[in-house]
């Protein structure tokens, strides 16, 4: 009874800095294999050889382990907990299994061949691995915020400073990127193959660093305390009764599309439709992520509406289809308007995304122990609905043709291609549709504060 009252006491005590700091920077490894894997893997793959088809349904492998890992980590970690052992085995998962991809393809190695066969279910099976290990780690991190401490400024500064690790972890990969595709060329498969094993493995240093002051630092959180008592939880065909929670989950989807879909073509945009220079495949993805990020900031600071939500949503939807025309029709020889207009779709994404997921905690309101249920949901139509996306876009995709096409156009005009589909036509209908959802829409009046749970899930 005194150990339960001490630790009752000492979970409503605020954190300390170095404890806020600990955790902070526990998901780093996540966020950078996965700003690496959006933004690179489809390039990486068809740059050695693999084509369109194959490298869109390793793609399509790893989302798909991915829906279903996050339903299942979230029901395992909620039953047993340990929190920590779940989060060292999957930075072991995405360790090993990042490296396998990137690194080069191992079980080409084993069996001394290099079939496209061979290279696409090699990659695929890693890609799955990878995806598991991440939903693990990703999960059982922001599942400690509430176990960890009941006071809610805490809490806040929990996921703050997870908020701005993440900003370190991308920009610190498009640091990296930068770095090694302006230091080396990529004539052959083989410097293709070096400059991303560089890449790889720098990223597995540098997140693997962290993991390990987030294991040392950071003490096991208990699931009997405070908020995390077990509660019973609400029928699944609870959600299925009420309207909002459909459209809820249509505008989460199509944010998803929007914002994944783009990061997956934009490497191909820049340097097979637009000719720019190999480094602007990092520069453009990290002044998208900065303004994306500075953004999201400043709408912390609001005091939302209903109806600021919903128009604060509506706004980022009519620039993003506003740049998806410009990147329809842009034109080799306007190539650096695509700076301009990376700040744009960075501001556009911000808008949506945390708009989006402002709506999530609105459908959840005081249902809080149907939580669980809502965000795992959500969070598996969104990864088989990009995996199937990409899928479908790149296996329309020309393989050999690609570039030599991209090669005749004139640089006076805009050559259509699936890349230029998947980065401004794909994002622009999603953003339309979720125009049209959310005009139909009815949330609670009262006003709305959507600072702790962008920051938790936005990223």
């Amino acid at each position: 009874m005194v150990d339960w009252t001490q630790d009752e006491e000492q979970c409503n005590k605020p954190l300390g800095r170095h404890s806020v700091f600990y955790y902070g920077v526990g998901h780093m490894l996540n966020d950078i294999t996965s700003a690496c894997w959006f933004t690179y893997l489809l390039v990486f793959l068809t740059d050695i050889g693999l084509s369109p088809g194959e490298s869109a349904a390793v793609m399509l492998s790893g989302q798909v382990a991915d829906a279903f890992a996050t339903v299942f980590a979230g029901e395992l970690i909620d039953r047993f907990g340990h929190f920590k052992i779940w989060h060292a085995a999957g930075s072991v998962l995405v360790a090993f299994s990042f490296s396998s991809v990137f690194g080069g393809c191992m079980p080409c190695k084993i069996f001394g061949s290099n079939s496209l066969k061979l290279q696409t279910v090699g990659y695929s099976v890693f890609a799955a691995i990878f995806n598991v290990g991440w939903a693990a780690t990703q999960v059982s991190h922001m599942s400690m915020v509430n176990c960890i401490t009941s006071n809610s400024t805490s809490r806040v500064m929990l996921t703050s400073c997870r908020n701005a690790f993440t900003m370190v972890a991308n920009l610190s990969l498009y640091g990296i990127a930068l770095l090694v595709f302006g230091a080396s060329t990529s004539r052959t498969v083989m410097n293709v193959e070096n400059q991303y094993r560089w890449i790889a493995y720098s990223s597995i240093f540098f997140g693997c660093c962290f993991v390990a002051i987030f294991l040392i630092g950071t003490r096991e959180p208990r699931l009997y305390r405070g908020d995390c008592k077990t509660y019973t939880r609400i029928s699944w065909t609870y959600w299925f009764k009420k309207i909002l929670y459909y459209q809820v989950a249509l505008v989460y989807v199509v944010t998803r599309l929007v914002t994944n879909v783009s990061q997956a073509f934009l490497a191909f945009y820049v340097i097979n439709d637009l000719r720019m220079a190999q480094s602007s495949k990092a520069l453009v993805p990290a002044i998208i992520y900065i303004c994306s990020f500075i953004v999201s900031i400043l709408l912390q600071e609001i005091k939302w509406t209903s109806q600021h939500l919903k128009a604060i949503f509506n706004a980022g939807c009519v620039l993003w289809i506003s740049c998806g025309s410009v990147v329809l029709f842009l034109p080799r020889s306007m190539n650096y308007y695509m700076y301009i207009l990376s700040i744009l779709i960075g501001m556009a994404n911000a808008l949506m995304m945390v708009a989006g997921i402002s709506m999530q905690s609105v459908l959840v309101g005081e249902d809080l122990n149907g939580v669980a249920f809502v965000y795992g949901s959500l969070s598996f139509l969104d990864k088989m609905s990009c995996g199937i996306a990409l899928y479908v876009l790149q296996s329309y995709q020309q393989s050999a043709d690609t570039f030599s096409n991209m090669q005749e156009c004139s640089p006076f005009h805009a050559c259509f291609s699936i890349t230029r589909y998947g980065l401004g036509l794909v994002p622009a209908v999603s953003a339309f549709v979720g125009i049209i959802v959310t005009c139909t829409m009815k949330l609670h009046p009262s006003a709305l504060n959507p600072l702790a749970e962008p920051l938790l899930a936005q990223f």
